[in-house]
């Protein structure tokens, strides 16, 4: 199954585009207006931080035209709801202190659920890229995915999902840094090319030290490399 065909399965083809007030969407698809204290975050997001300034946007869109896409949700056994997409609108709707969001409800496999609420967050640009091989490794290791499997769902090269798994294996000092927006996911994928683990550090500090570009650090590594 495709990322497409699989939120497909969630949102009808027939898609949404404006939600009434009653609760019905123009389509005539029908729209629950939810609690927002019912409803319960996916402990499946890969995102980690979500500050004010990220979903500055977001939240000034909703509150000059109102939650245009609805939320998919599941219902739980306890008779709350959890987050399969829309943890953004969710947030943001509850900064702006709404009562209700818009939502539709799904019946989903518990399996089904993780994986697909891991696959639509995946593609979220703004996930960083140790939050984008977190998810990557989970779906490999809890849904017995392999790397061909990932790329041919999210429709990405499978060298693509290689070189982003490839950073768990950075220390932690350098995940932290990716994670922090100190370095970029280049800086970062230059360093895994080091396989010493106190090396990429030692090129940690002169990258953050000397303000490198991604350019410069891969030349330094190079010609230490070439002088060995």
């Amino acid at each position: 199954m495709s990322l497409g065909r699989g939120l497909e399965s969630l949102i009808p083809a027939k898609t949404i585009k404006k939600v009434a007030l009653d609760g019905l969407a123009q389509t005539g698809e029908r729209v629950y207006d939810i609690s927002i204290e019912q409803i319960d975050p996916s402990p499946n997001q890969p995102r980690q931080n979500f500050t004010r300034t990220d979903m500055e946007e977001l939240i000034n869109s909703i509150q000059a035209n109102g939650i245009i896409q609805p939320l998919i949700l599941v219902k739980k056994e306890n008779g709350r709801y959890e987050i399969i997409a829309g943890e953004r609108r969710w947030r943001s709707a509850k900064i702006l202190g709404l009562k209700t969001v818009p939502s539709l409800i799904r019946a989903i496999d518990v399996n089904k659920k993780l994986e697909i609420a891991l696959l639509e967050n995946i593609q979220r640009k703004d996930l960083n890229a140790m939050e984008k091989a977190r998810a990557y490794q989970r779906l490999i290791d809890e849904f017995n995915l392999t790397q061909k499997d990932i790329s041919k769902r999210l429709g990405m090269a499978r060298a693509t999902i290689a070189n982003t798994l490839r950073l768990l294996r950075l220390p932690e000092v350098v995940q932290n840094a990716v994670e922090q927006e100190k370095i970029s996911e280049g800086h970062a994928k230059t360093l895994c090319s080091i396989n010493d683990p106190a090396k990429q550090e030692m090129f940690l500090k002169r990258i953050l030290g000397l303000g490198l570009t991604v350019r410069e650090t891969a030349k330094m590594v190079n010609t230490k490399r070439i002088r060995r």
